[in-house]
């Protein structure tokens, strides 16, 4: 595999793996080359796989009757994206996935990855310390959208991501906060 030594790192910040279990891993890893705007997942589509960035950006997005975006999540190299609700009941999705600029990424189909657990026991804790990790990011951005102003919650993520804010639109930004456009301006200004 092209992204071997990527996925093996990868891999080995949370668990070891000997050549044999990475040999036997890698092969459910597909890379997947996907143009700025193309979508990876699309709204009411079966949510078959999940995504590791190997580079570029994405957003996984729903959006409202009257076609106001809520961004959920951005992705960016090192970082898993899918509609996970959909993902895990092997259902129809209720976001989107798209390439905010051209990225590489490693697709792992559901199948394939409780077929790899099946094979490689320890890649059972690396998914579960993935999960946990990720799911404690998400309480706390739930927690930041909930309690903090919204400065606070441009300066937390300006501290966390400063990156992100090279990389994505002021417009993303602010539906990821959860504020307008304007406000969004006036905190950068300060």
């Amino acid at each position: 595999m092209e992204y071997a030594s990527f996925l093996r790192h990868h891999i080995e910040q949370i668990i070891e793996l000997n050549d044999s279990e990475f040999d036997i891993v890698q092969t459910y890893f597909h890379p997947k080359k996907v143009k700025k705007k193309e979508y990876l997942i699309n709204k009411g589509n079966k949510v078959t796989s999940e995504f590791l960035v190997i580079n570029g950006c994405l957003k996984a997005f729903t959006f409202d009757e009257s076609g106001k975006e809520y961004i959920v999540q951005f992705a960016m190299e090192n970082w898993w994206i899918s509609d996970y609700p959909a993902f895990s009941k092997q259902t129809e999705g209720e976001m989107c996935v798209q390439a905010l600029e051209n990225c590489t990424v490693l697709e792992l189909a559901h199948e394939h990855k409780l077929e790899m657990i099946g094979r490689v026991r320890s890649m059972t804790e690396f998914f579960g310390k993935k999960s946990f990790s990720g799911y404690v990011a998400l309480q706390n951005r739930v927690l930041s959208l909930l309690k903090n102003s919204p400065k606070e919650k441009y300066e937390l993520l300006l501290n966390q991501y400063p990156e992100l804010f090279q990389r994505v639109s002021k417009t993303m930004i602010a539906h990821y906060l959860g504020v307008s456009r304007e406000t969004l301006s006036r905190l950068q200004n300060k």
